[in-house]
């Protein structure tokens, strides 16, 4: 199998060094640097990588400006890596927009073993994007990884029992790389009076705050980070904070709950897809409906079956639409869909399974 061929752009050597190790840790990675997008150009036109990190704010041109072109060009899968969290969000967004696929925050060098998870999760959205089809838009110890951990790593499987409707129903949606945006347009779709859905988004940690603020902006339903006890709500959205923690479905009576905890990678994911799913299938059954994404891997499709097998409706994304159609080309082929439609459709098509 061909070597995946990542260009790292960044003008601080530092941030170079530091993600030309982390790649090259694994050695499926072939890295070359630049200090900036004027260099990065020179290279492109020898060798076009499979993949480029590219840092916001450079000497002589910035990220998104070069993001642009390159868009326009010659489309290359992005990922773009920052230290800018809050403040600096709007520009991130841009560059979503823009047509990169993902986001990564710059790295740390320092503790290998309080560093690791931190490594992989860069080794593995770069992997991710690398996959991915970008759409032309107009103008140093290597160590083993974690193990691939299931959500019985944090709740265990569903009873078996199919749970008969009873209450509101709940929308649970799963999704990894290209989500982003994804989201937003199936979000934006929604009337103000839709069931109250909560967001597994694969995400850098102090990124999902502002995520969601935007997306509140922009949606007639209601959208904020979820935390620990916020009742799931008709026309609330809840996306689940990115990073640290597991968010999972809970059920208080006739009514819902999320519950936001601390766990395990499950997935090699932290929010994971599959947690989410199966707190839904074991909480509320037929009261559900399970929509899985675009993104690499195959976080979530466990989960899905799983809700499907419980009496949930269940929806995953066409390949067509997908950035990535890792996540519901599995969920697909485990038979846990039980339509697959167009990202156009999704809204639509979520709504129609809730108000049946």
């Amino acid at each position: 199998m061909a070597r995946i061929h990542a260009l790292v752009i960044d003008d601080s050597a530092s941030v170079r060094q530091a993600m030309t190790t982390i790649l090259s840790a694994d050695p499926d990675f072939d890295v070359q640097t630049a200090s900036d997008p004027i260099v990065a150009a020179r290279l492109i036109r020898d060798r076009v990588p499979d993949v480029i990190t590219l840092d916001v704010e450079m000497p002589r041109m910035d990220g998104i400006t070069f993001l642009r072109k390159l868009m326009a060009q010659c489309p290359v899968p992005v990922v773009m890596c920052s230290s800018l969290v809050e403040e600096g969000t709007e520009t991130l967004f841009q560059a979503l927009e823009a047509g990169a696929v993902d986001i990564i925050l710059k790295p740390r060098m320092g503790v290998a073993d309080s560093l690791m998870e931190a490594h992989q999760r860069i080794r593995d959205t770069v992997r991710a994007a690398a996959r991915a089809r970008p759409r032309s838009r107009p103008h140093h110890e290597i160590r083993t990884p974690p193990p691939k951990l299931s959500a019985d790593a944090v709740l265990p499987p569903p009873t078996g029992r199919a749970m008969s409707r009873t209450t509101e129903m709940v929308v649970c949606i799963g999704a990894s790389t290209g989500g982003t945006e994804a989201l937003r347009e199936v979000l934006e779709a929604l009337p103000a009076n839709s069931p109250g859905i909560v967001v597994v988004q694969h995400m850098p940690e102090s990124f999902t705050r502002a995520f969601a603020r935007r997306l509140n902006d922009l949606c007639e339903v209601d959208v904020k980070e979820a935390e620990d006890g916020d009742t799931v709500m008709r026309g609330h959205v809840l996306i689940a904070p990115g990073g640290l923690r597991h968010t999972m479905l809970e059920r208080q009576g006739a009514r819902y709950v999320v519950s936001v905890k601390e766990g395990p990678l499950v997935s090699r994911h932290r929010p994971s897809v599959d947690v989410l799913f199966r707190s839904a299938a074991r909480n509320a059954g037929a009261n559900a409906v399970g929509v899985i994404m675009t993104g690499m891997g195959d976080d979530g499709a466990k989960g899905l079956l799983e809700m499907r097998q419980a009496g949930a409706r269940t929806i995953a994304q066409d390949e067509a639409s997908c950035v990535v159609f890792g996540m519901p080309r599995e969920a697909i082929a485990a038979g846990a869909a039980e339509k697959i439609s167009p990202l156009s459709h999704i809204a639509r098509d979520l709504l129609l399974m809730a108000n049946r």
